[in-house]
């Protein structure tokens, strides 16, 4: 399989897809959106062919004589490239670009992902989980045509070809080392966010999460004004963004976003961005951010339930919230979906519409992690007065003889984090 970059956005791009028995509808949603991260990447979509089968073929994904058909369709509409809407193993790959020739571009979701991934990513720490997720694809994929993977390591003290091994052999050795490499550069990174998370401990974090394009980063400028970019293509922000806001009763909330997420969102990404994901994990409050206009929307729930499944969060800890309320389909029963989610909140973060009431759930669910302190604290321990009126809300303060006496509203994990710090006894 070629992993060549899609780049001209002339590049005529063909999209094939099995439609499996009764999955007609699932077909089409799912090429609908292969359709789009086409043109995220820069290609152009000129055809799809569809065939009906009961299973994948284990060999050709297609049957033999369907990808003949579809070399021909190729050769007619004068496509550069063939994009297979599930991913390809290894073997698959090898069949299909040995009857479709080399010169078709042969790729799968998969590939395109990691794609466009490579293309948005920013920060040191989303490029090398992009990297680390492209090197665990390719692994297993090398043939001939990936060769001299030795420039990448350097001249002096590169790679050096042992007795009897073979090109593809020594790129295997590279990919493996790179592999290694990365995973340590990401462990790295992994412990400096650990220490930006201890520090926001101390605050109610509420982290967003949802399938991509969804709006998170609109709602993150609508409620901070992060001046996060937003635009309407998949997967442009990778990167994770943490803002702070103030609520109504004057307490600091930190508000993250993560990667969006997607249907067949290749394994070895998802593998990549768990430190991105462990923002959610560690949040007080996660909300799953959904686009209700879209007919798919149960879908995406059930894709961003499946993501999160590992993690093993409290239901008590989820918020569901319906974006673009405004541009709900009139053939949608809003008064059915609203009885199937009695909890979530409707919202428009473009059109700034049901915000209010979105903040004051978020308050809510702070008020339910409150507690109410009284502790006498010495007038000499500046540093625990401090940290008192750092991370806690001061309702009332007296000043006794030797110590002053304050009554405090705080999160009960932030309480539970200044008492073991100061070894505080509150009543």
């Amino acid at each position: 399989m070629t992993d060549t970059d899609i780049r001209d956005d002339t590049e005529k791009v063909l999209l094939v897809a099995v439609e499996l028995p009764g999955d007609h509808e699932k077909t089409e949603r799912s090429l609908e959106e292969l359709s789009r991260l086409t043109e995220t990447a820069g290609g152009v979509v000129v055809d799809t062919l569809v065939q009906t089968r009961p299973t994948l073929h284990s060999i050709h994904y297609l049957g033999k004589g369907k990808l003949q058909t579809l070399k021909n369709i190729c050769e007619e509409l004068g496509a550069e490239t063939v994009i297979f809407d599930d991913e390809l193993d290894p073997g698959q790959a090898k069949a299909v670009q040995k009857i479709l020739g080399d010169g078709l571009k042969v790729l799968d979701r998969s590939a395109l992902i990691l794609d466009i991934f490579q293309q948005h990513a920013r920060t040191r720490e989303a490029k090398t989980q992009v990297a680390l997720a492209r090197a665990q694809y390719m692994l297993p994929r090398l043939t001939r045509q990936w060769t001299h993977l030795e420039r990448q390591a350097g001249g002096i003290g590169g790679a050096r070809r042992g007795p009897g091994e073979t090109q593809i052999e020594i790129d295997r050795r590279l990919l493996r080392d790179q592999i290694k490499k990365l995973k340590k550069e990401l462990e790295k990174i992994a412990l400096q966010r650990n220490t930006q998370r201890k520090f926001r401990h101390e605050f109610f974090n509420v982290a967003l999460v949802g399938y991509t394009n969804a709006g998170k980063s609109t709602l993150m400028n609508a409620l901070t004004e992060a001046g996060v970019e937003v635009e309407d293509q998949l997967f442009k922000t990778l990167d994770t963004t943490v803002r702070k806001m103030t609520m109504p009763n004057g307490r600091d909330v930190y508000l993250s976003d993560t990667v969006g997420f997607i249907q067949k969102l290749p394994h070895q990404l998802v593998a990549s961005f768990r430190s991105t994901l462990k923002e959610a994990e560690s949040a007080d409050l996660l909300i799953k951010l959904v686009d209700i206009s879209d007919p798919d929307f149960r879908r995406h729930l059930t894709t961003i339930d499946s993501v999160l499944k590992d993690f093993e969060i409290p239901e008590k800890r989820f918020l569901t919230v319906f974006n673009k309320a405004d541009r709900v389909p009139e053939s949608m029963n809003v008064t059915l979906v609203k009885r199937e989610y009695p909890d979530a909140v409707w919202i428009s973060a473009k059109e700034a519409i049901g915000l209010t009431r979105l903040i004051q759930e978020i308050q809510s669910r702070m008020d339910e992690n409150t507690v109410i302190r009284t502790v006498d604290i010495p007038h000499q321990a500046g540093e625990i007065i401090a940290a008192l009126h750092e991370h806690t809300r001061i309702l009332s303060q007296s000043h006794e003889e030797e110590v002053t006496r304050f009554t405090l509203q705080a999160d009960r994990d932030i309480w539970a984090y200044l008492t073991k710090k100061f070894h505080l006894k509150g009543e």
